[in-house]
């Protein structure tokens, strides 16, 4: 399985954020820190917030937070909110509204099972872990910037 950019990002704003929650950040500043184009890190901050894993304050003296303690964001939640599909190959989307799936051996194959448990084995697995978990020293000391004036 392979997370979208879109979820790689989301994670590494979160972790950014858990980091600096002694005061506001900016989505230029985060962009920059990860090299992450600053309107493609404003959707991402937009469905993280939607979700509440991330407070946006607006105005002069506004700027990101997280909406919550890093402790409470369970890694499985941010990926299932994050990606559109978790589907790992097409038969394992949802019946069309006509009846007809994208495999002809959707009824009889066994790989389409085998693949469900894998997948719920990954989110099972990020389902353990917070982003609390994931912040280590080394990262706060790469990441740790003083509150730009």
């Amino acid at each position: 399985m392979r997370l979208t950019l879109h979820t790689d990002y989301a994670l590494r704003t979160l972790i950014y954020l858990g980091i600096h929650t002694d005061r506001l950040t900016s989505i230029r500043e985060v962009a920059q820190v990860y090299g992450i184009s600053e309107n493609h890190l404003v959707k991402i901050i937009h469905r993280l917030g939607q979700a509440g894993f991330v407070e946006t304050i607006r105005g002069r003296n506004g700027g990101l937070k997280l909406g919550r303690p890093a402790a409470t964001i369970v890694l499985g939640d941010v990926v299932r909110h994050t990606e559109e599909d978790m589907a790992l190959v097409s038969c394992m989307q949802p019946v069309a509204a006509d009846g007809r799936t994208a495999c002809i051996l959707a009824d009889a194959c066994r790989l389409r099972g085998v693949l469900g448990e894998a997948l719920g084995s990954f989110i099972g697995v990020m389902d353990r872990y917070t982003l609390a978990d994931v912040i280590t020293d080394q990262e706060r000391q790469r990441l740790h910037r003083p509150q730009p004036d």
